[in-house]
C-alpha cells in the first residue's frame, strides 16, 4: 500500500513538471510559395492555431489579415510591389506570447520593355481631361482602401479563357519620355464576348472612365479587389453581389484602346499584382 502511495506520489510530481502546452506553442508557419518576381501575390498559411487566437503579421509595411482556412488554420493573401527590391524579406507571425518566423525570396526580374511613339494630343491632356483623369484616380484610390469581411470562395479564376496579348508588368516607355508599367494583363477577346466574376464579390463600380472606359470594379473582401476595363457594356451594377461564374459584362474596345480586349486587375491590399499568378493560388 505504502509503495503505491509513494508511485502516485512520484507520477503527480512528475506531470507538475511538466510545461503547460497552450494552443499558441504548437503553431507552424509556411509561405506560399516562398520565391516570388516582383508583382507576385503570396500566402502565409498557419497550421496548429486555434481560430480564437487572432494571429499578427505585416510585409513591406502592410499588414496581413487573417482569415479561417479549416480547422486550426488560418491564411493571409500578401503582395509583393512590383518596385520592391530583389532580396529576402523576414515576417514575423505572432500569436499571443509566440512567435513564428517565416522568409519570402523576391527574385531578380527583368520586366520587358514597350517602346512606343504616338502623336503628342494622345499623350498631353487637356487641362480638363487631366482634371478628370485625377478625380477618377482619388475615386479608385478611396476604393482600394476599403476594407470588408471575406466573400470570395476558394480560389480564383480567370474571367476570360482566351490568350494574353499584353503581359502584367510590361514596361512601357513613351516618345523616349513618359514610363509606366502596365498593371494587370490585357486578355485578347471578340466584341460582346462573356466577362465572368471569377469569384463572389460585391460590385463597388460600375462607370465610365477616360482610360478604362466601361470599368467594373469588384470587392472580394479584405483588400482584395478585381478590376475589368473596357467592357462594351455592364451586366451587372454597383452594389450587386455576385458569385463566382456571373456574368458581369462583355468584351469591348471603351476608353483608350486600339481593340476589342479585356484588361484584367487584381489589388491586394493597396497593391497591384499579376492576375495569373494570383489565380494559381491555393485559397
Amino acid at each position: 500500500m505504502r509503495r503505491n502511495s509513494v508511485l502516485v506520489c512520484v507520477l503527480l510530481l512528475s506531470c507538475a513538471a511538466l510545461p503547460s502546452i497552450t494552443p499558441a506553442d504548437a503553431f507552424q508557419v509556411r509561405a506560399e510559395p516562398h520565391t516570388v518576381d516582383p508583382g507576385d501575390p503570396f500566402l502565409v498559411r498557419i497550421s496548429g492555431l486555434s481560430n480564437v487566437l487572432h494571429p499578427a503579421a505585416s510585409f513591406a509595411g502592410r499588414m496581413l489579415s487573417f482569415v479561417p482556412c479549416g480547422e486550426d488554420c488560418s491564411v493571409a493573401v500578401g503582395a509583393v510591389d512590383i518596385t520592391l527590391k530583389p532580396g529576402k524579406y523576414k515576417i514575423v507571425v505572432s500569436a499571443g506570447r509566440e512567435k513564428r518566423r517565416v522568409v519570402i525570396t523576391v527574385q531578380h526580374h527583368i520586366s520587358p520593355v514597350i517602346r512606343v511613339t504616338l502623336p503628342s494630343d494622345k499623350v498631353t491632356l487637356s487641362p480638363e481631361d487631366e482634371e478628370r483623369v485625377a478625380r477618377e484616380e482619388n475615386l479608385l484610390k478611396a476604393l482600394w482602401k476599403e476594407r470588408t469581411e471575406k466573400m470570395w470562395d476558394g480560389s480564383f479564376l480567370m474571367p476570360l479563357h482566351n490568350d494574353i496579348s499584353t503581359q502584367f508588368g510590361v514596361k512601357r516607355i513613351i516618345n523616349k519620355k513618359k514610363v509606366s508599367f502596365h498593371k494587370g494583363v490585357d486578355i485578347r477577346g471578340k466584341e460582346g464576348e462573356e466577362v465572368r466574376a471569377p469569384n463572389s464579390g460585391i460590385v463597388v463600380l460600375a462607370e465610365q472612365l477616360f482610360f478604362g472606359g466601361n470599368t467594373l470594379v469588384i470587392s472580394h473582401g479584405m483588400g482584395i479587389f478585381t478590376v475589368y476595363m473596357h467592357l462594351d457594356r455592364f451586366d451587372k451594377n454597383t452594389g450587386e453581389d455576385v458569385s463566382k461564374g456571373d456574368i458581369l459584362g462583355f468584351v469591348g474596345s471603351t476608353g483608350r484602346s486600339t481593340g476589342p480586349h479585356l484588361h484584367f486587375g487584381v489589388k491586394v491590399q493597396d497593391t497591384s499584382v499579376n492576375p495569373v499568378t494570383f489565380s494559381k493560388l491555393k485559397l
